[in-house]
């Protein structure tokens, strides 16, 4: 399996408490975030990463040079922001296979990604989300799918009870995707999921596995206290 792993954002809203780092490199109880979605990745057998970088890309680069890993790994450059799709359609330049893995740098969902592709397959998808069950939420909208989990529109934010959101996996059907003719700089959720939603093409997976994303300093705070009892092995 291989895998795109969006690691070129600011940050901004974690500036204050991780100063210029990338925010994949914010140190979570001493290590950074991105070795810990690496072991992840580790242990759902990835065979190659390609890593989209952008943002203090140099500094990703020089902690790579220290890493041993079991997958082999890749990378491209943004040099200016091209958004969450941009990163994607430029990273697909080096992906081999048919179907590929799309994961977010600063969130760790751990979907078994086998699990999920074989879903992505047999449902023949153009792109296949994780999707994450939660409750009292209005940070994420969230994702309505129909009885055969195709992904029928996403909801704005708002608060919600309970419901489903886009948990940052997906499976990409490379040919699909490129297809589109998309810009060179595009929001992947907005450009095209939203955009394209209406050709029911997207499904969603859903899983119950632990997720946490660590955009806000509120949850890169719980993420430091869920680290403590997830990878007690490893701190």
């Amino acid at each position: 399996m291989e895998a795109i792993v969006l690691a070129g954002g600011l940050g901004t809203r974690l500036k204050s408490t991780i100063g210029n780092y990338p925010k994949c490199m914010a140190p979570v109880n001493g290590i950074p975030f991105l070795d810990y979605l690496f072991h992840y990745l580790q242990s759902e057998n990835i065979e190659r990463a390609i890593l989209s970088l952008g943002y203090e890309h140099q500094i990703i680069l020089d902690w790579l040079m220290t890493q041993q890993l079991s997958f082999a790994i890749d990378n491209v450059i943004e040099y200016e922001p091209l958004g969450t799709g941009g990163g994607i359609q430029l990273a697909m330049q080096k992906v081999k296979d048919d179907n590929v893995i799309v994961l977010n740098g600063d969130t760790l969902f751990q979907v078994p990604l086998q699990e999920q592709l074989t879903f992505h397959e047999k449902c023949g998808a153009a792109t296949t989300l994780a999707l994450k069950e939660i409750r009292q939420f209005d940070r994420y909208g969230a994702v309505n799918i129909d009885a055969n989990n195709c992904i029928t529109s996403f909801s704005e934010k708002k608060y919600n009870d309970v419901g489903l959101i886009n948990g940052g996996i997906y499976v990409i059907n490379k040919k699909a995707f490129l297809a589109k003719n998309l810009p060179e700089k595009f929001s992947f959720e907005k450009d095209y999921l939203e955009v394209f939603v209406n050709e029911k093409a997207f499904y969603g997976y859903k899983s119950n596995a632990y997720f946490i994303d660590i955009g806000i300093p509120e949850d890169y705070e719980k993420a430091k206290q869920d680290f403590e009892v997830l990878y007690k092995s490893k701190l």
